[in-house]
């Protein structure tokens, strides 16, 4: 990529977040979430049946939760990916009580007789809990991004602080649009993930603005800004590919090897640190030329 102009070739890269745009929309509101009972709020089941949990075993589940408890407590069943025996029973918005908790038991029992009773994860959460938790998820993400933009426009100026933020939208979009596409069931993990990655592209975007900022001081002012631009994302690409390269080969047998929470954990961090390389490789130096075009820097203003 030596020879790849990052700012004349800017088409390319507003092509592909356009598909990606137009995906992630369209699968948000075709598809729409696999909302985890952190959020949603109701109980989660997770039983040993004694037999493979196969599609036709996930719809019979929620077809006894319909008969014996009601069809406002079906949600979804799915099978563990540790044990492909685990049955993951979550219902609906509302929990089950201990009435309820001892029929659905004793139905599954009836139904597949092998299942061990002794071995019965269950999670209770009332439906208030998971909208504060929404709240303060929303809270969490929305400080942190107002508090980087903040933190870029001191050091650098307002359009890379903007430019920066849209970079962080941009990766935070991504892996909501993959948790969508393949109904990935959202939880509390998600929140912690949101925050790691937002730490870790904001710090390589900053990467790039310095070497920007370096730059422009070396020239003089002799170069266009775009030219500037694109000689310091040059300078700071394999750096950005060899740290990727490198946070992903231990992320990626965390969540080969680790436990289902873990994974939960792991999975959008792969696909935000994905993300954070094409944006702040691809995106973040491109949206602060184009700014600048738009709104000139207090530098340019006093200089004329």
């Amino acid at each position: 990529m030596s020879k790849f102009h990052f700012i004349k070739n800017k088409k390319v890269t507003l092509t592909i977040i356009a598909v990606v745009l137009l995906v992630g929309l369209a699968s948000f509101f075709i598809r729409g979430f696999n909302i985890d009972i952190d959020f949603s709020g109701g109980t989660e089941i997770q039983i040993d049946l004694g037999t493979e949990v196969t599609k036709e075993v996930c719809d019979n589940i929620n077809d006894i939760i319909a008969d014996k408890i009601g069809s406002d407590y079906v949600s979804s069943t799915t099978k563990s990916t540790a044990n492909s025996f685990v049955a993951i029973i979550r219902t609906g918005t509302a929990a089950l009580d201990t009435e309820q908790q001892a029929t659905l038991e004793n139905a599954l029992v009836e139904a597949y007789p092998k299942t061990n009773v002794d071995n019965i994860e269950l999670t209770t959460i009332q439906p208030t809990i998971g909208a504060s938790l929404t709240k303060k998820a929303i809270l969490a993400v929305s400080i942190a991004v107002l508090l980087m933009l903040a933190y870029i426009w001191f050091r650098f100026e307002l359009n890379s602080g903007i430019a920066a933020v849209a970079c962080l939208a941009h990766d935070l979009f991504v892996m909501l649009a993959i948790y969508s596409l393949f109904q990935i069931p959202i939880n509390s993990n998600i929140i912690a993930a949101f925050l790691t990655i937002l730490g870790y592209s904001i710090n390589a975007t900053i990467i790039v603005f310095d070497r920007v900022r370096e730059n422009k001081k070396l020239d003089g002012g002799k170069s266009e800004f775009g030219e500037v631009v694109n000689g310091a994302v040059h300078d700071t690409l394999a750096r950005s590919i060899n740290t990727t390269i490198t946070t992903l080969l231990t992320i990626g047998l965390i969540y080969i090897l680790g436990v289902d929470t873990i994974k939960d954990f792991a999975l959008p961090l792969i696909i935000g640190i994905l993300a954070g390389l094409f944006s702040s490789v691809f995106l973040s130096g491109m949206l602060w030329d184009s700014l600048n075009k738009v709104i000139k820097p207090k530098a340019e203003k006093k200089a004329k």
